[in-house]
């Protein structure tokens, strides 16, 4: 049975999500239909442009992203501390930049008089709007429905593009976050569409590496740890990338067993063995359900989201426990 919204996503437990739409039938979102012959690879870009814009319009933070032929793999940061502190002027400019709002909530930002009964009717307004601007489920929405239009009228067709909802999965610790980053970003070459992490466009790892050769900027997207002195990834970039590197080339190779001399300390900080890491990386979304972490998290996420029981307990094992 599908779980609600409310069951998947604890704020109180983690500000990590991982997030994937697919393509209804044999749909195709990008890449070449092998049916028709016909290649709908401009549509990537369609995607993470539309991906990058949310995130400059939100309060919600993208940690990592793939976009597949058939399916979009993304990793938000929710960020309930900034939209708290935004004013009531930058919540209605924030939500005017993707949608018309009501005709009080445009007067009052074009200056105009309003009364004392329209003031509070813009106050509360805005403060549904500021909720909206750290949800999950509407940062979605805009995605997928945007991308749907835009598919449909080139296609020329009516009817659903997406399947009916988008899969969620709390990442509620470190290990898991990273892991589950390195599994986005590793998707292509998983796939066999990329040979490397640095061939694999339209991803978070392909945009950062083309911003630290100075070709791109990636503001958009949340730094990791040192890069700035605001909000991060508790991780070094550059331990990062070293590690999607080595993990892709233990993948591809198919020796679990290869050891790089800088790859150990990583996975030792992170408490998860190599072989583990290996099954974190390729079989993510099969290990775990609605949330991802050690199983003290799990468990507080299950207590939080009212949830009779965690699916994916089992594998919560995977992952050390520090809490």
């Amino acid at each position: 049975m599908p779980q609600s919204r409310r069951s998947q996503i604890s704020l109180a437990d983690t500000p990590y999500y991982h997030c994937v739409s697919r393509c209804v039938r044999q749909c195709y979102l990008c890449g070449v239909d092998r049916l028709s012959g016909k290649s709908f690879e401009h549509r990537r870009g369609w995607v993470e442009r539309r991906l990058l814009e949310l995130a400059s319009v939100y309060s919600i933070d993208i940690c990592a992203y793939a976009v597949m032929s058939n399916h979009v793999h993304v990793v938000l940061h929710v960020d309930i501390k900034s939209a708290s502190s935004w004013s009531l002027e930058q919540v209605l400019t924030q939500w005017h930049r993707i949608h018309k709002g009501t005709l009080l909530t445009q007067r009052y930002l074009k200056g105009e008089r309003l009364s004392g009964a329209e003031i509070k009717a813009v106050t509360d307004t805005a403060e549904v709007y500021r909720r909206r601007l750290y949800d999950i489920s509407w940062f979605m929405r805009n995605l997928n429905e945007f991308i749907a239009r835009a598919a449909n009228t080139e296609d020329e067709c009516t009817g659903r593009f997406w399947e009916g909802r988008f899969k969620s999965q709390a990442l509620l610790n470190e290990s898991a976050l990273l892991s589950c980053m390195a599994y986005v970003d590793l998707n292509p070459v998983r796939a066999n569409i990329a040979t490397t992490p640095e061939n694999s466009r339209y991803t978070s790892i392909y945009s950062r590496l083309q911003a630290l050769k100075g070709n791109s900027k990636i503001s958009a997207l949340l730094p990791f740890s040192g890069e700035r002195n605001i909000k991060e990834i508790p991780i070094r970039l550059t331990d990062y990338l070293e590690l999607v590197d080595t993990t892709g080339r233990i993948i591809r190779d198919d020796k679990p067993g290869y050891t790089h001399s800088n790859y150990a300390p990583i996975l030792s900080r992170l408490g998860i063995s190599q072989v583990h890491w290996q099954a974190l990386t390729t079989r993510f979304e099969k290990l775990f359900s609605y949330a991802a972490g050690c199983e003290t998290t799990m468990r507080g996420f299950k207590q939080n989201t009212n949830r009779q029981r965690a699916r994916g307990m089992k594998n919560a094992k995977l992952f050390s426990c520090a809490c």
